[in-house]
């Protein structure tokens, strides 16, 4: 490891020969990240309620595989006290803790292993990421692996990916000004189809500005293999509220592009209740021999979501969180993980 990042033009999707491997493909690690600025995060107890969830989540990850945690270095000492003794820190600064957008999208190239990089800015420039925007292009750097631009900004939270031919996503997420001012849906589809390898990018509207992520998809619809979707939808929808609307059009969208979706439903007797918590069972992460999934409270729909993650993912044990501060701030367990896919 070490050495310079490698920074290659941006290239077109025909010529790009990139391939991201689906989450659900061996990890070398699992790459996650410190919350720790006070700018995002004013009060400490809830800062600390952040980052005791992020240690559970790491936690319970390195039992089935390496962790590799972000942060500071003068915080290692205090993170350490959190963590198995089996779970690597290294020195890459950190605001905040949302590795699925702002850590590195590992990808291979004509047999070599490399960082498909889709540029994190804070959503848009709604949140400070002096250190977040940059953790990619430094992961890269101490690993030594070329960083390939995608000529995107944005966040691999808002796309989600089968593994071999098709993406998924919300136009609000990317066709938006604050992050790709000036290019086209079809610019913006073909690139994000080079970034991953895709030959299809099947879009969706969501809703534009009324989260910070614009309505990332990965809280919504998960591919769980190729063709195969898991979708999060309420029992009875709100047609006032337009994250119902947007949910409902998209699993449209979905089953009329051919894909096989499986819907299991919202919580509706959850510990926090506020209305802008996140309550999204689709929000798992997949590592090896296990899928780290959040519970929220109803016994029912928590059990219903179990089994389902046990249907999609034979083979894997399924272990539930309470991530509910993670919920709180707008994200879940996907969210705050990115895997390194084994070369």
């Amino acid at each position: 490891m070490g050495g310079a990042a490698m920074v290659l033009p941006t290239v077109a999707h025909t010529q790009s020969g990139l391939w991201v491997p689906p989450e659900e493909h061996p990890h070398r690690a699992t790459f996650m990240m410190w919350p720790a600025s006070r700018a995002v995060h004013p009060d400490p107890v809830f800062l600390r309620m952040l980052q005791d969830t992020i240690a559970d989540i790491a936690n319970t990850i390195a039992a089935f595989e390496p962790v590799i945690l972000l942060a500071d270095g003068a915080l290692h000492g205090a993170i350490k006290r959190k963590l198995r003794g089996d779970i690597t820190l290294w020195d890459i600064p950190t605001e905040d803790l949302w590795a699925r957008d702002a850590g590195p999208l590992f990808a291979t190239q004509a047999g070599q292993q490399v960082i498909s990089q889709i540029q994190f800015n804070g959503w848009g420039e709604k949140q400070v990421n002096r250190h977040d925007s940059q953790v990619a292009a430094r992961v890269a750097d101490r690993l030594g692996m070329p960083l390939i631009p995608s000529g995107l900004k944005g966040e691999p939270g808002g796309v989600e990916w089968d593994g071999r031919d098709t993406l998924i996503a919300h136009r609000s997420s990317w066709i938006i000004d604050n992050r790709n001012p000036g290019l086209t849906e079809d610019q913006i589809g073909q690139r994000l189809m080079a970034a991953y390898g895709a030959d299809r990018i099947i879009w969706s509207d969501g809703v534009w500005d009324q989260d910070i992520t614009d309505y990332h998809i990965d809280s919504l619809a998960r591919f769980t293999g190729p063709g195969r979707v898991l979708i999060n939808l309420p029992d009875d929808p709100d047609w006032t509220d337009p994250f119902h609307v947007a949910a409902d059009t998209t699993f449209q969208r979905l089953q009329q592009s051919g894909l096989t979706v499986d819907v299991i439903p919202e919580p509706n007797q959850r510990r926090v209740q506020a209305i802008d918590f996140v309550a999204s069972y689709v929000n798992y992460y997949v590592c090896n021999g296990a899928v780290i999934a959040p519970q929220f409270g109803d016994i029912e729909t928590d059990a219903i979501a179990a089994r389902a993650l046990q249907r999609h993912y034979p083979g894997r044990e399924v272990i539930t969180l309470n991530t509910d501060p993670l919920g709180e701030v707008g994200g879940g367990i996907h969210c705050a993980t990115q895997q390194w896919p084994a070369a």
